[in-house]
């Protein structure tokens, strides 16, 4: 059990790790469009003008849950706007030590669900592997196809998030291989 629960912290802060390179290194402008100054300031007057009533959330504009927002809906463009009222700093310290504690709970699931349901390290492997491919195909790929979301985005956010998985159960998997001597038996690694 001491194998599992090392594998899955290390395995959580390999994907804390990668999470960091793919998105908090200029390598996650791959993934987003950008504005220039002028349209951002005027998006966000406009973002702070129509939605601060309503506060922090996730906005469909126009919102096609009336017949004017279905017609314009229609027509577009449209969004999907995940807004935030106060803001916050664009590396914010918090949201690491969060992200990092979050990243170290996921890892120490996946190293226990490989050790409870696998005994060997290749079914380990390919199940891992499997899983992370199902998740990000399901989680985020699912965007651009029910919901018209930009592709590009989101095979980024699945690459990373495929990588990151991947990585976690592959290293929680390799600590947790046995090492015990030749010749000697153990009932569950």
């Amino acid at each position: 059990m001491v194998r599992s629960v090392i594998g899955g912290l290390l395995g959580g802060l390999a994907m804390y790790i990668i999470g960091f390179v793919f998105w908090g290194t200029p390598l996650s402008a791959l993934a987003f469009s950008r504005a220039g100054d002028q349209e951002s300031a005027n998006l966000q007057a406009a973002l702070a003008q129509g939605l601060n009533a309503t506060g922090t959330g996730v906005y469909v504009i126009p919102d096609p849950a009336t017949a004017q927002g279905t017609i314009l809906y229609g027509r577009g463009p449209i969004a999907q706007v995940f807004y935030n009222s106060s803001g916050f700093p664009v590396t914010d310290g918090a949201s690491l030590i969060g992200g990092l504690i979050l990243a170290l709970a996921v890892g120490i699931l996946i190293a226990l669900a490989l050790r409870f349901a696998l005994t060997d390290f290749g079914s380990r492997m390919r199940v891992t592997i499997l899983f992370s491919i199902a998740a990000v195909l399901w989680l985020h790929l699912g965007q651009p196809v029910f919901n018209h979301a930009p592709w590009g985005y989101f095979l980024y956010l699945a690459f990373s998030d495929f990588i990151a998985l991947a990585a976690a159960g592959l290293i929680a998997a390799r600590i947790m291989e046995s090492r015990a001597l030749p010749g000697a038996s153990t009932t569950h690694p």
